[in-house]
């Protein structure tokens, strides 16, 4: 590991244990108040979920913790726990983050990972899947993730709330993370042609 991935894992060491323990230390930012020339979406913090019948229980319980975070939250289904395709409620969350309809969006299956193949199709989705804080926190600070896909046969209540919090309050770090981001742009634009 070469000096800087160091730093930076000591970073997100002494964030996380700080987190846990309640220590006083770097946090991560609040929820901007003031827009930043963004899209309505961005201005109102509109976050589009959705799920397949596994992520049910795990998104209705994470509808009322983003409402009390401050964010505009928008339910794209599934909206019982009857049998669905989660490629189709992947699809429609990555259309409303990458049509300017919501800020960041958030889609729960199983696992999570089929649900973040699918988004990541749609051109302008960045979709990482999270399964613990500093996940959370990386896909944010060094990819710009703007969909969070979860496995709710994974994680219980508790660790989705927590990486939900620190999903959407992280900012992208930029800096030498940036290029990188341009690097992933130029390969969907090979594509898109």
């Amino acid at each position: 590991m070469n000096p800087v991935e160091e730093d930076e894992l000591q970073r997100i060491v002494r964030r996380v244990v700080g987190q846990v323990m309640g220590a006083p230390g770097p946090s991560a930012p609040a929820p901007q108040t003031e827009p930043k020339g963004e899209t309505p979406a961005a201005q109102a913090k509109v976050v589009a979920i959705g799920c397949d019948h596994g992520g049910y229980d795990l998104k209705e319980s994470l509808k009322p913790y983003l409402s009390e975070l401050g964010f505009d939250v928008r339910d794209v289904g599934a909206y019982n726990k009857g049998p669905v395709d989660y490629p189709d409620f992947a699809h429609e969350v990555a259309k409303w983050v990458a049509g300017g309809k919501a800020w960041r969006g958030i889609m729960i299956d199983g696992a999570g990972i089929g649900s973040c193949i699918v988004a990541n199709k749609v051109p302008g989705v960045r979709a990482g899947l999270a399964y613990d804080y500093s996940s959370a926190v990386n896909s944010r600070e060094h990819n710009d993730t703007n969909v969070l896909t979860l496995g709710a046969g994974l994680i219980g209540v508790y660790l989705a709330k927590q990486i939900v919090k620190v999903w959407l309050t992280t900012e992208f770090g930029g800096g030498r993370h940036q290029p990188r981001i341009d690097k992933i742009t130029a390969v969907e634009k090979q594509y898109l042609k």
